[in-house]
C-alpha cells in the first residue's frame, strides 16, 4: 500500500538578507491603548491587549522588536527631467532615498536593474521616475508616437492601483503621459484607444501572453517605441508560473526586436536572495541589483502565536489544536472593536471568507455598525466586486479585511495598524511582505503570525531563529522545463516564423524540442523557418499559471447567476459534489460538478461544517537523473509519473475542525509527469532503527508527511505545490521508499531544491517530529489534512528512529 500527501488540485525582509532583533519578550498587558505618532496606537500596547489574560499570554511563544530606521536621502541623477522632479516635489517628495536614485541611474544608462528592498520603501518611484522622464523625452519627438513603456503586474488589482498612483503623480505633466490599464476587465470599446494612444500601458503577463503578443501587428507603433518594461512584484514569478512568464518575456523581446526596439527591464521585488540572478533567469538578460534599503521605517513588533489545544480529539485520538482560522477571526474581531485598522492574511479563498463571516457575526453582538466595516477580499470575485472593495479600502470605510495574498502584492493600503497572518505563507519573503503592509505611513505596526496545526508552523513558532535569523529565499524557476517551453515555441512561431537564430533566446532545450514539435505536426519547416500549422490559437497551448485547463464557472442553480470561477486544477478538490463553497460571506453547497462543461452548480445553504477533499496516489519512476549514497540508503532525483484521484471528502465542524463524517466521490483519475526526490532504506538500516515490518508503513508514512510539511522552509514553495508517497516496497526501487514530488507538469524546481538541501531539510523534519509534545502523532507533526489514507498508519516514534539512521549516513552539504 502506498501512503500519500498531495498538492492542491494535484492540482521583506526589512534588511536585504538578515533580520537583526533587538528584544524578545512577551509584552505587558495594558488596560488602555497609549497613543503614538499622533493618534496611532503603540504596537506593543495593542499586543498587550490581545494577550491580556493568562490564557492568551501563553499563546505568544515569541515576540520580536524591530526598531525604527532613519532614512538616507540622495540627489536624483542627471538625466531625470526637471518637470518630473517638480511633480515629485509637488507630491511631497523633496529628495529621493539612496536606493531610488541608484535604480534611476542604472535605467538612465540603459542597464536593466532590479530593486529588492522592503515593503513601503518607495520601489514604485524607483522605476517610475526614469520611465516618466523617458515618456517626456519621447513626447518631444518631431515624428511618430514617441516613447512608450509597459508595466506588468501579477494581479489585476495591483495594475489598477498603480494606474491610480501614476495618474496622480503624472497629472502636472499633462498629456505627455497617458497611462491606461489593458486587461481582461478593459471594455472592448476602450481597447483600441489604448493600443493607439496610451504610452504607459499597465497589464499582466496573462494579457501579454494571450492578447498583446499574438496581436502584435496591431501594437506595432507601441512596440516600436518601447523603451522600458517594468516588472512589479518580481518575487512572485517563481515555480511553474515564473517559468512561463520567463518565456513570455523572451517572446516579447523577440517581437520588439522585429520592430527595432530593445527595451530596458526595470524590476521591483520584495527582499530575496540573489535577486539579480533570479531577474536574469526571468528576463534572459544581465540585470544589476539594488538591495540596500535607505527608506525610513517605523517600529515593528512581531509576535508568534500558537493556538491552544482543545478538549477535542481528531483522527486516531490525536489532540486537536484550535484552528488558525478561528484564532485569527477572534484577533481580527478584537482589533476592529478597538478601532485598530487590520488586514488578516489567509492562505485560501475559503479561509478568507470564513474569517470574515465569523468576525462579522461576533462584531454584530458588540455594535450593529461594525459588521459592515469588515469584508473578505480574494481572487475569483467579479471585477466590479474587486473594484468596490479596493475603493472602500482607500476611503477607509473598512476597518478589517480578511484577504488572500492578492493584497500582499502591492495594492497600496495606507494607514494600517496591524497585520494578522493566518498560517505561515510559505516563504520568509512573503511573510515579511505581508507583515510590511502595516505601518506603511511610517508609524509603528504590529504583526502576528498565527500558527496552523501542522509541522512547519509548529516548528517555526518554537524556533523563531528560523524566521528572524535566516536569509530570505532565492526565487526558484526553470524556464527550460520542456512542458513550459514547448507551447511557447509554438506561440512564438505563430507570432513570427521561428528560425535557428531564435534558439539561443529560448534556451538550451529549444533546439531539441523543435524537431519533436515538428514530428507532432504542431510546427512545419518551410525553407529556413518553422511555422505554426494549425487554425487554433497557439497561445492557448500554454496555461501560464499552471492551472491546467478552462476555469470552472461557479453558477447559482436557481438563478443562473455567475458567482465566480475556480481554477481547473483545483476543481476536483474545491467544488466537487457536496463541497461547501463560500462567496462574499454567503455559504453554498455544490449540487453538481460538470467537468465536461466546466460548471459547478451551487445553491445557497447554511451547513454547520466545512469540507476537505481526499486523494489517493501512485508514483512510477521514469528516469533517475542523479543519485548519491547516504550510507546504505540512496537519495535520488529524477522524473516520475504520478496518478492521483479524489476519492472522498471529509465534513469538519466549523471553528473546531472536528471530523463529522466522510463521503465517497466518483471522479476520474488524473496523471502528472513531473520531477521528484526520493530516498530508500535497507533492511540493515531498519534493524539498526529497531523498526519491525509491522512498524515500517507507519514510520515511512509519518516521515513523508512531516518532510512535505517542512520543505517550504528550504524551497520557495507552498505545501500545496508538492505531494508525496511512501511505499514499504516500491516496485521500481525494490526497497522501502519515500517520494516527494512537484505538483506541476514537468516540475517546478522544488524537488530539485529538496535534493540539494536534503541533509538540512530532513534534519529539520526529524526535529519537528521529535520535539512535538504529543504522544503518538498529531497534525502538528505527522498528520496531514490531505492524506488519502486517513492518516493511517502513522508511527511517530519509529519515524524519528528511521530519520536518525538515514541522516547518520548523509554526506555533508
Amino acid at each position: 500500500m502506498a501512503f500519500n500527501h498531495l498538492p492542491a488540485g494535484a492540482h521583506d525582509a526589512l534588511s536585504p538578507f538578515f533580520i537583526r532583533p533587538v528584544t524578545h519578550s512577551v509584552p505587558m498587558a495594558d488596560d488602555q491603548l497609549p497613543q503614538s505618532a499622533g493618534t496611532r496606537p503603540a504596537p506593543r500596547a495593542v499586543l498587550g491587549l490581545l494577550a491580556g489574560t493568562a490564557d492568551r499570554a501563553a499563546r505568544v511563544t515569541h515576540t520580536e522588536h524591530l526598531p525604527p530606521r532613519v532614512g538616507r536621502h540622495a540627489d536624483w541623477p542627471r538625466g531625470i527631467r526637471e518637470e518630473v522632479v517638480e511633480a515629485l516635489r509637488g507630491s511631497g517628495m523633496e529628495r529621493p532615498w539612496e536606493h531610488q536614485a541608484r535604480v534611476a541611474g542604472h535605467a538612465l544608462r540603459g542597464e536593466s536593474v532590479i530593486v529588492a528592498t522592503g515593503t513601503a520603501s518607495g520601489k514604485s518611484l524607483s522605476y517610475l521616475t526614469p520611465v516618466l522622464s523617458s515618456l517626456l523625452d519621447g513626447s518631444e519627438a518631431p515624428n511618430g508616437r514617441g516613447a512608450t513603456a509597459l508595466y506588468l503586474a501579477p494581479t489585476k488589482a495591483l495594475a489598477a492601483d498603480q494606474r491610480r498612483a501614476v495618474g496622480e503623480l503624472a497629472a502636472p505633466l499633462g498629456r505627455a503621459v497617458r497611462p491606461a490599464v489593458y486587461d481582461g476587465d478593459t471594455p472592448v470599446e476602450e481597447r483600441e484607444w489604448v493600443r493607439q494612444y496610451a504610452n504607459y500601458v499597465l497589464t499582466n503577463p496573462d494579457m501579454l501572453h494571450r492578447g498583446i503578443l499574438p496581436a502584435h501587428p496591431r501594437w506595432a507603433s507601441f512596440l516600436r517605441a518601447l523603451r522600458h518594461v517594468v516588472i512589479d512584484e518580481a518575487h512572485t514569478y517563481r515555480g511553474v508560473f515564473g517559468s512561463h512568464v520567463a518565456q513570455v518575456l523572451r517572446r516579447l523581446r523577440r517581437v520588439c526586436a522585429r520592430y527595432g526596439s530593445d527595451p530596458v527591464f526595470l524590476l521591483a521585488s520584495a527582499t530575496s536572495a540573489e535577486p539579480a540572478l533570479a531577474a536574469g533567469r526571468l528576463t534572459g538578460l544581465p540585470v544589476a541589483q539594488v538591495t540596500e534599503d535607505a527608506s525610513p521605517r517605523g517600529e515593528l513588533v512581531f509576535a508568534l502565536w500558537e493556538p491552544p489545544l482543545t478538549e477535542l480529539h481528531g483522527e486516531h485520538g490525536a489532540p486537536v489544536r484550535r484552528t488558525a482560522t478561528a484564532e485569527t477571526a477572534d484577533l481580527l474581531t478584537d482589533l476592529v472593536v478597538r478601532g485598530v485598522r487590520t488586514v488578516a492574511f489567509v492562505r485560501s479563498r475559503r479561509g478568507a471568507e470564513l474569517i470574515s463571516v465569523i468576525a462579522q457575526e461576533r462584531l454584530a453582538a458588540v455594535d450593529r455598525s461594525l459588521p459592515g466595516r469588515v469584508a473578505a477580499y480574494r481572487g475569483g470575485y467579479l471585477p466590479q466586486e474587486r473594484r468596490a472593495l479596493e475603493a472602500a479600502l482607500h476611503r477607509g470605510d473598512l476597518l478589517g479585511l480578511s484577504a488572500t495574498n492578492a493584497l500582499e502584492l502591492g495594492v497600496d493600503i495606507a494607514g494600517l495598524d496591524a497585520v494578522v497572518i493566518a498560517g505561515y505563507p510559505g516563504t520568509r519573503a512573503s511573510l515579511w511582505q505581508q507583515a510590511g503592509r502595516a505601518g506603511r505611513a511610517g508609524q509603528g505596526a504590529l504583526a502576528v503570525l498565527v500558527a496552523r496545526d501542522d509541522p512547519l508552523d509548529t516548528f517555526l513558532v518554537h524556533h523563531p531563529e528560523a524566521l528572524f535569523r535566516q536569509p530570505v529565499e532565492s526565487t526558484v524557476l526553470d524556464p527550460d522545463n520542456p512542458y513550459v517551453l514547448a507551447p511557447h515555441l509554438c506561440a512564438a512561431a505563430a507570432e513570427l516564423p521561428l528560425t535557428a537564430a531564435d534558439m539561443e533566446l529560448f534556451g538550451p532545450a529549444a533546439p531539441d524540442l523543435v524537431p519533436q514539435l515538428e514530428r507532432r505536426k504542431l510546427l512545419r519547416r518551410r525553407a529556413t523557418a518553422w511555422h505554426w500549422t494549425r487554425r487554433e490559437r497557439a497561445a492557448d497551448l500554454a496555461d501560464i499559471r499552471g492551472e491546467g485547463g478552462t476555469p470552472v464557472q461557479v453558477v447559482e442553480a436557481a438563478t443562473g447567476r455567475l458567482l465566480g470561477t475556480v481554477d481547473a486544477s483545483s476543481a476536483h478538490t474545491a467544488v466537487h459534489d457536496g463541497a461547501v463553497h463560500l462567496h462574499q460571506g454567503r455559504t453554498y453547497l455544490v449540487k453538481r460538478l460538470d467537468l465536461e462543461d466546466s460548471v459547478a452548480l451551487v445553491e445557497e445553504a447554511d451547513p454547520p461544517y466545512s469540507t476537505t477533499a481526499r486523494d489517493t496516489t501512485a508514483v512510477t519512476v521514469l528516469d533517475t537523473t542523479t543519485e548519491v549514497p547516504w550510507g546504505g540508503s540512496r537519495l535520488c532525483f529524477g522524473s516520475v509519473e504520478v496518478t492521483h484521484q479524489v476519492v472522498s471528502f471529509l465534513r469538519r465542524k466549523l471553528i473546531t475542525g472536528e471530523v463529522l463524517g466522510e463521503s465517497r466521490l466518483d471522479l476520474p483519475p488524473r496523471t502528472l509527469r513531473t520531477r521528484g526526490v526520493w530516498w530508500t532504506v535497507t533492511e540493515d538500516q531498519l534493524d539498526a532503527a529497531r523498526i519491525s515490518p509491522e512498524q515500517l508503513p507507519g514510520a515511512l508514512h509519518a516521515a513523508e508527511h512531516a518532510s512535505i510539511g517542512m520543505l517550504p522552509l528550504f524551497a520557495t514553495c507552498d505545501r500545496w505545490d508538492i505531494g508525496g508517497v511512501s511505499v514499504p516496497l516500491h516496485p521500481d526501487t525494490l526497497l522501502p521508499t519515500v517520494f516527494v514530488y512537484d505538483g506541476h507538469h514537468g516540475g517546478a524546481g522544488f524537488a530539485e531544491r529538496a535534493f540539494h538541501t536534503a541533509r538540512r531539510w530532513l534534519t529539520a523534519t526529524r526535529e519537528a517530529i521529535a520535539s512535538c509534545e504529543c504522544e503518538s502523532g498529531c497534525p502538528s507533526c505527522v498528520q496531514s489534512p490531505k492524506c488519502g489514507n486517513g492518516n493511517d498508519p502513522l508511527d511517530k516514534n519509529a519515524a524519528v528512529r528511521l530519520l536518525s539512521v538515514l541522516l547518520a549516513g548523509a554526506p555533508a552539504e
